[in-house]
């Protein structure tokens, strides 16, 4: 089985768009939202966003980015939510479609869950969904995540927005290749 960061780099070897989910009112619930703003803030600061990838802050209303990420021909898309899967807080867990539609059918604190939108999204097309899914601490109203919460969430910044500035990196060296040898 490969570890997380394995799995999460196969992923930005094509097309990603990652899409935080939740809300922020009910503490450990905002983990996606509040990871998607600031994986974004911290891309801009370093002048690393393009169109090969997309970030997109769904909080509670998922249903109404469906369309707009299956036109754009994403190889993969990431739904990052809080999620109740037993393990302790700030644990990880990273699964496809398929586990996620029979792990989470429809229970979630969204109107629709990510295992059905998963499933409409791949009908769709190409693109192949996954859940990066944090184990909360806490959904009680509040601001602001737990401290266990917190810890995973600083980790999975930094990584991931390693990856993608990796994968911004990898992919204009093959297009400088490609030009060098009048590849089109």
């Amino acid at each position: 089985m490969h570890d997380l960061g394995e799995q999460l780099r196969e992923c930005f070897q094509g097309r990603v768009c990652l899409m935080g989910l939740g809300n922020v009112d009910y503490g450990d619930d905002g983990f996606g939202a509040i990871l998607s703003e600031a994986i974004c803030r911290r891309l801009k600061t370093h002048g690393d966003v393009t169109d090969r990838h997309d970030v997109i802050n769904a909080q509670t209303i998922p249903e109404r980015f469906i369309n707009p990420v299956s036109v754009k021909g994403f190889n993969h898309l990431i739904f990052i939510d809080a999620v109740e899967f037993g393990g302790a807080p700030g644990s990880v867990i990273f699964m496809g479609s398929e586990e996620m539609e029979g792990r989470f059918p429809q229970v979630s604190t969204h109107k629709i869950s990510p295992g059905l939108l998963a499933r409409w999204i791949e009908a769709g097309g190409t693109t192949k969904t996954w859940l990066l899914g944090i184990q909360p601490g806490s959904l009680k109203p509040s601001r602001g995540l737990t401290k266990d919460v917190q810890v995973t969430f600083d980790i999975l910044e930094k990584l991931l927005c390693k990856l993608w500035i990796q994968g911004n990196c990898m992919e204009q060296q093959t297009e400088t290749i490609m030009e060098e040898a009048n590849i089109c």
